[in-house]
């Protein structure tokens, strides 16, 4: 029987960064080496996108994760 499955991972990181594009730029790098380090996250587990976006904390992006996830 062939089954869907739809996952999603799901995480805050808090980096010492310049910028908040620095601090995206970062991620990225990271994300990119375990992706190309470990190649059935694409080739079996169908990873498609990965996606970020950086806040500083107190900001209203902050307050609003809080009110989703707290």
């Amino acid at each position: 029987m062939q089954v869907k499955i739809h996952w999603i991972i799901d995480g805050v990181a808090e980096l010492d960064a310049e910028t908040p594009e620095d601090a995206e730029a970062q991620v990225e790098e990271m994300l990119k080496k375990v992706l190309a380090d470990n190649p059935d996250l694409i080739n079996v587990l169908g990873t498609r996108a990965i996606q970020g976006k950086a806040y500083l904390p107190g900001s209203e992006d902050d307050i609003n994760d809080l009110e989703t996830n707290g």
